[in-house]
């Protein structure tokens, strides 16, 4: 979150100034929490019979090259299209490279994760990305936290867990091992890759708005050279994963580009954060995004919603109080 100083008297003028940018980092928090919070419900909506009809690894691809697409765009639109000119040294470059490879590296545990634990057990144990973040963001950034801000991350991540579990359909454990249903389950390795999984993704949002703030490059250069890189690992793996798969394009409706318009969306706006606020920040966001997420379940697909949502929504309420009071 972006902290105005108290700057003491101020004119009018600068008053309004606080205001307007007060305003614009309100409407792009509550753009990233609807957009975050529609993404389930989006996905929900293009399945056909039960099933994904598009090929998820394209769908990346295409979400990494509008990004890509919109940074030059507005690189060359801001009349920075001179530093396009010539190569970049490679000791500018390489670093943005890093984020690719964790984010890659996070896509590909998702999938190995499924064959020790179930989907259920993996939502909740995932909320320990919080707890990651928090301390990787101390740690490497010299980001001291009062206690007050560290009880408002734990509570966070109670919300998170509190949600999750509020969705879960556990059911009558007796008949759904009559049934052999899905029952949750994890093994010690499923433990260690999910702790590994939330470790990543701390240290992916960490290290990428540390090389965001430690160079002092236009926000679309270092966005271009970002997703130059996650065009290319995100390309390799779809492309050596096609096999017998769908084609690329394969089952896009118009709800799925409006899925890739919205996270395209996201993404340049997390930039922002990172850049200009913080990586707690995000994690505020992912969490009041959960909320958006069950009411337009509720809305739009007709799911319930019980009285147990009202904790969750109590303790992000609670947690954002204490983080920025």
């Amino acid at each position: 979150m972006i902290v105005i100083q108290n700057v003491g008297p101020s004119s009018p003028a600068r008053i309004r100034r606080l205001w307007v940018k007060k305003i614009q980092w309100g409407v792009l928090f509550g753009l990233m929490i609807l957009i975050y919070g529609s993404h389930a419900p989006l996905i929900t909506l293009t399945k056909v019979d039960g099933q994904v009809p598009f090929n998820p690894s394209s769908c990346v691809v295409m979400i990494e090259l509008t990004k890509l697409l919109i940074s030059l765009v507005t690189l060359v639109l801001t009349g920075g299209s001179s530093t396009l000119l010539a190569l970049p040294p490679l000791v500018l470059v390489a670093p943005y490279a890093v984020p690719a490879l964790l984010y890659a590296l996070n896509n590909n545990l998702v999938v190995l994760m499924q064959a020790y634990m179930d989907p259920s057990s993996y939502q909740v144990l995932s909320n320990l990305k919080i707890a990651s973040t928090a301390l990787l963001y101390s740690l490497c950034l010299g980001k001291r936290l009062r206690p007050a801000q560290w009880l408002a991350l734990g509570l966070l991540m109670c919300a998170g867990v509190c949600h999750t579990y509020s969705s879960l359909d556990l059911g009558d454990p007796e008949r759904a091992e009559a049934e052999d249903g899905p029952r949750l389950h994890i093994t010690a390795w499923g433990l260690f890759l999910v702790l590994v999984y939330c470790f990543v993704s701390g240290l992916a949002a960490v290290y990428t708005e540390r090389v965001l703030k430690s160079q002092r490059l236009p926000l679309s250069l270092q966005n271009l050279y970002l997703y130059v890189f996650g065009v290319a690992v995100n390309g390799l793996s779809s492309f050596s994963s096609v096999g017998g798969e769908k084609s690329f394009l394969e089952g896009y409706s118009g709800v799925v580009w409006a899925i890739i318009a919205g996270q395209a969306a996201n993404g340049l706006l997390m930039s922002v954060v990172l850049k200009h606020g913080s990586g707690i920040t995000r994690l505020f966001v992912i969490s009041c995004s959960m909320l958006v997420n069950a009411l337009l379940s509720w809305a739009i697909l007709g799911l319930q919603l019980t009285p147990f949502f009202l904790l969750p929504v109590s303790m992000i309420g609670l947690a954002a109080y204490l983080y920025y009071r």
